[in-house]
């Protein structure tokens, strides 16, 4: 899973006799936090990861079609199962969910730029919904400022991450709409799992995204078009659309599948 440790994969293929089935995950490389050496050697990890494999696993179509069009190579898209993220409550959770009589927009991530933690602060910030925005604040100076910046403002709760997926479930089935941020990387895992609730979702508008959600929900590229979303009646709707596509395509039962068709080397 990931590139980074695929410059060894020459020498498992010469002394091995082995078939190799490489998950590139997302392209690594382009995240904003890979700079100059890194970035490079990330990128020809990649190079090496696609020739020396028998087969090539991408988590989304959109990666898949850089890695034919780049490297001319076949890869096999397989994203990942959400369904685990609807947990079944045995017993009555006591959870103190904040403007959950109001109403609230949800948000979920890593706090790191590519994530666009800003832009959805930034868009709530002059709002007169509310927000609850789950990360890890204090994992980064640009989390630290947003949230010296933001954790004030009446509307917004800027939660530290919540790993109990009973207690997350909670926050995800009482939200009126999900907001992810994330521009990078491929299929997002906390992307799939929120769309098997039903939710209405506003991503980031980019390939990876839309790839996803098969370009259904609605899609905001700066803190202006996300206001605006927001505030029309389209953006709390297609949840159930999202709901299917999650059940047809994002399910470990499927994902499982597909994986196990890979190994007919035949």
């Amino acid at each position: 899973m990931g590139v980074s440790g695929c410059i060894f994969l020459p020498l498992v293929k010469f002394f091995g006799k082995s078939q190799l089935i490489v998950n590139i995950d997302g392209l690594e490389w382009k995240r904003q936090k890979w700079r100059g050496f890194a970035k490079q050697f990330l990128k020809f990890s990649e190079r090496l990861a696609v020739k020396f494999s028998s087969v090539v696993v991408a988590d989304n179509e959109a990666i898949a079609k850089h890695v034919q069009s780049n490297y001319n190579a076949v890869c096999k898209t397989i994203a990942y199962g959400g369904d685990h993220a609807c947990v079944d409550h045995k017993e009555k959770l006591m959870v103190d969910i904040p403007f959950k009589v109001e109403g609230y927009a949800f948000a979920l991530c890593r706090i790191e730029p590519e994530n666009n933690v800003h832009l959805i602060l930034e868009a709530f910030a002059s709002a007169s919904m509310n927000l609850i925005f789950v990360g890890n604040w204090q994992a980064s100076d640009y989390g630290c400022e947003l949230i010296d910046r933001y954790s004030s403002i009446a509307n917004m709760k800027l939660l530290d991450p919540i790993y109990d997926l009973d207690v997350l479930a909670m926050y995800r089935r009482n939200c009126r709409v999900y907001i992810h941020g994330h521009s990078a990387g491929g299929t997002n895992p906390s992307l799939v799992e929120m769309m098997h609730f039903e939710k209405p979702i506003i991503a980031f508008d980019c390939v990876y995204n839309r790839a996803t959600m098969e370009d259904k929900g609605q899609y905001f590229s700066s803190s202006s078009s996300l206001s605006k979303s927001i505030k029309t009646p389209e953006c709390f709707e297609e949840g159930k659309e999202l709901g299917d596509i999650a059940r047809r395509r994002y399910t470990w039962s499927v994902v499982r599948a597909q994986y196990h068709k890979l190994f007919d080397f035949k």
